[in-house]
């Protein structure tokens, strides 16, 4: 699921009795000239408020046991076998700002001109509180066995195996090269036959002066090699230019935006989507527009929030240069389309499917708008462009399918399809006149491709119906919420790993996986949202770090004979916290803080995996936004080093029986007409079960909308490669934009916020990330935690940075266009900064 949430946050005294302010160390604010790209016909003037730059040391303690299961395991390193890119978790910083922080003011028309503004970046302050090393975390993990989670693979697929990269990045590692015997119980089915070679693999385009991929290079690491930006020179960066889309919301489509939009940077040129799919392509030196395509996405298509995280690029090896579309850029589209245009002149690739456009509603069975959207980048691997889609969760037990489909990149022929419900006889399309497998699970976030193997990794969402599971197929039991590796050419199976069974938590893997060499072996990293996170050798599914089984899992009430009673969990690493306790609960003041304690007692809690109850609530704890989301993990894979910005909040849930749900009118979107735009779970129908669900996401006061759990809500967090160890872990996201009733308190205290969005790492040390709801874009000390420098944007920064290089000159971006789900300023900016010129 895609859904995201906020949870206003205020901090006082009892929420930071750890943290300290230190003196504010402030850089001088650099004058940026500002390429600002408003609509056609608007006021040019920037109205924005101007971004701040200071600098932060602000970095908290680890607290060692609050990671579970990361303990004395084995060495480990990790290495590139596609170029590097990685991206490290979030920290939080405590800041003020003097400016308000409201959205560039912008018309909304779908044609931009470009003119010359100045802005010269304001001072925010922010705490500094340096990074403690973690040492060793304590488990959490009494009832466990030494069995691991199932993979299926193929007997001979690990032959296969890209070549390993070259030597480890520490000394010592070789412990770790394989997995010890405590992760074994793995079992081991031929299921298909090894990649086939029907189309060879194509040259990858590397990161450095480019970023030519979602996650940076094919591997989705998320690491860039520039250095030109580095910890010593970092606190001198001021905005080069701001560029406005023109996307934002009119009509039904406000208080439904939310584009996680992240740009590709290849030769010149910024490559991207708005919110509502219009492809743009700017010149990334200065903001200035080239052209852009408008796919005319009607405000009817938003499912949960109108989002566009990327676009993918192709350039055809056989094509002449200047021929027509020799390289083009792909999207899927809210109204469930793959559009394809000329990255040279925006015009639709007449070649691909009818006039550029594919229909991916086809052969779905009826169009309802909303229910069946792309809002995640396809890849391309082996000559096909493969896409899953979003389908909107706790509606029906016969939602749309989540049907995998690969098109011809070149022509948008459909070259297979991988539907669970009939993976055989639908691999071709299903016959005509019927449609694919209905209510199978989908993969919604964004897959990787290993083009030298020709496999691809797909994290896999749940099924239609998140919170019951008793009349689920087969199938649907054996692939939800699992990471699966199909060969790219065929179609056809070679593995798949399953992070959690009977999943009725809606812990859908929402991570792009990311592709190393662990050791010498070509492993794929996943994280997932109860915060476990894997490591897997690429070609056969088989775990490269310790997974054990948790047992005796409370089975609840509503299915006691279906509920799995162990569970797969990684004892390399987790980012899961301990259990919650009655102690934990909090408030804004005393009042709220015993409603939540009497809320605590009145629901059922028996830790992780507390199974769904319909007699009264349920604490899902992490909820259904905890651990690693979309944002994904970034890997330095120079220093051996993860980083992972995860949330930490509970849900707060109950079934609703199905006479109950009646009478409260709950009906799946395609009997409704229309749609507000609600967190997940709020009211969903799930209808062809016996209960609706009711989620509280974040376990939110009803007196004041503040969490009941006490801070801090979102941290990140620095991983040894080598050992699984933390390096170090602090809460990102101060005070000044949450409060009580949903007013920003303005506080400068860094409590840990909720975010949504992931981070970039490059070979200066640096950590840059924004995600956090205090609307601040930091960039962090790899090695110590500390923020070396943040500024304020002038919207939500819900999105994943990038950085690149042009004429020599290396740039940091990051967009700035809100999120309503996390309740960030909705806007339609994209910035850019750089050293000053010399």
């Amino acid at each position: 699921m895609t859904r995201t949430l906020l949870i206003p946050l205020c901090l006082i005294a009892l929420a930071v009795s750890d943290a300290s302010l230190a003196q504010e160390t402030q850089t001088p604010p650099p004058t940026d000239q500002t390429q600002t790209t408003p609509p056609a016909g608007t006021d040019t003037t920037d109205s924005d408020q101007p971004a701040a730059t200071i600098e932060e040391d602000a970095a908290t303690p680890d607290s060692p046991a609050a990671t579970e299961g990361d303990a004395d395991q084995p060495a480990a390193v990790a290495e590139e076998a596609t170029p590097d890119t990685a991206a490290p978790e979030a920290t939080d910083d405590t800041a003020t700002a003097a400016e308000d922080d409201q959205p560039a003011a912008v018309t909304e028309e779908t044609t931009t001109e470009t003119t010359q503004t100045e802005a010269t970046d304001s001072p925010a302050t922010e705490d500094d509180q340096p990074a403690e090393a973690a040492g060793e975390t304590t488990t959490d993990s009494a009832a466990t066995t030494d069995s691991a989670a199932t993979t299926d693979q193929p007997a001979d697929a690990a032959e296969e195996a890209a070549e390993p990269s070259a030597a480890a990045t520490e000394d010592g590692a070789a412990d770790a090269a394989t997995a010890s015997d405590d992760t074994a119980g793995t079992e081991t089915e031929a299921e298909g036959d090894t990649p086939s070679d029907a189309v060879a693999a194509a040259p990858q385009p590397e990161v450095g002066a480019d970023w030519p991929f979602y996650g940076g290079d094919a591997g989705a690491t998320r690491y860039s090699p520039l250095d030109q930006i580095n910890r010593e020179n970092v606190a001198q960066l001021e905005r080069v230019f701001t560029y406005h889309t023109g996307d934002l919301p009119e009509g039904e489509a406000v208080g439904m935006y939310s584009p996680e939009t992240t740009p590709l940077k290849v030769g010149d040129d910024l490559l991207m989507c708005s919110a509502m799919n219009v492809l743009i392509s700017v010149d990334a030196a200065t903001g200035e527009e080239n052209w852009r395509y408008d796919p005319g996405v009607p405000n009817e298509a938003i499912p949960y929030g109108a989002t566009c995280r990327g676009v993918t690029l192709y350039t055809d090896p056989e094509a002449a240069e200047g021929d027509a579309c020799a390289t083009r850029v792909i999207e899927g589209t809210l109204d469930a389309k793959l559009v394809a245009v000329d990255a040279a002149t925006g015009a639709p690739c007449e070649d691909f499917g009818e006039n550029g456009t594919v229909d991916l509603w086809q052969d779905l069975g009826e169009r309802v708008p909303g229910w069946y959207a792309v809002t995640a980048p396809p890849v391309v691997v082996r000559g096909v462009v493969v896409t899953g889609a979003q389908v909107l969760d706790g509606q029906a037990e016969d939602s749309p399918s989540g049907v995998i489909r690969a098109y011809d990149v070149r022509t948008g022929e459909l070259a297979w399809a991988w539907d669970l419900g009939a993976p055989e006889a639908n691999r071709d399309g299903p016959p005509e006149g019927e449609v694919y497998t209905r209510g199978t699970p989908n993969m919604w976030t964004t897959a990787v491709a290993d083009e030298e193997l020709g496999y691809i990794y797909l994290p896999m969402g749940n099924s239609a119906v998140d919170y019951y599971g008793s009349n689920r197929s087969e199938q649907e039991n054996e692939y939800a919420t699992s990471l699966v590796a199909l060969d790219a050419t065929t179609g056809e199976e070679v593995w798949h790993f399953q992070t959690v069974r009977h999943d009725v938590w809606d812990y859908d893997l929402g991570s792009q996986p990311s592709l190393i060499d662990f050791e010498g072996t070509p492993a794929v990293v996943l994280a997932s949202k109860q915060g476990d996170i894997y490591v897997l050798d690429r070609a056969t599914g088989e775990p490269l770090t310790p997974v054990d089984e948790i047992t005796d899992l409370p089975q609840g009430d509503v299915e006691p004979d279906y509920i799995a009673d162990s569970q797969p969990i990684s004892t390399w690493h987790t980012l899961r916290k301990p259990p919650l306790e009655e102690k934990d609960t909090w408030g804004f003041t005393p009042i709220d803080q015993l409603w939540c304690r009497i809320k605590f007692r009145q629901a059922n809690y028996e830790g992780y995996m507390t199974p769904p109850s319909a007699d009264k609530p349920w604490i899902q704890y992490p909820g259904y936004n905890g651990g690693s989301d979309w944002g994904s993990v970034a890997i330095d894979t120079e220093r051996g080093i993860m980083i992972a910005n995860y949330n930490d909040i509970p849900n707060y849930n109950q079934l609703i029986p199905r006479e109950r749900a009646d009478e409260m009118g709950l009906k799946p979107i395609d009997e409704v007409e229309s749609r507000a735009g609600a967190p997940e779970g709020a009211g969903d129908p799930q209808t062809g079960s016996p209960y609706a669900i009711n989620v509280n996401a974040g376990w939110r006061s009803e007196l004041t909308g503040m969490p009941c759990s006490s801070p801090p809500y979102g941290g990140i967090r620095a991983i040894d490669m080598a050992t699984g160890e933390t390096l170090w872990d602090r809460p990102i996201g101060t005070a000044r934009r949450n409060g009580p009733f949903g007013i920003p308190s303005f506080l400068p205290f860094d409590i840990g916020t909720p975010n949504n969005g992931g981070s970039v790492v490059t070979a200066g040390g640096l950590v840059f990330i924004a995600a956090a709801t205090d609307n601040l874009f930091r960039a962090i000390d790899i090695e110590t935690g500390e923020t070396l420098w943040s500024t304020v944007l002038p919207a939500g920064g819900q999105a994943n940075p990038i950085t690149y290089e042009v004429d020599g000159r290396q740039y940091v971006m990051v967009t700035a266009m809100g999120h309503h789900f996390m309740e960030t300023p909705v806007g339609d900016e994209v910035i850019a900064w750089a050293l000053p010129e010399e």
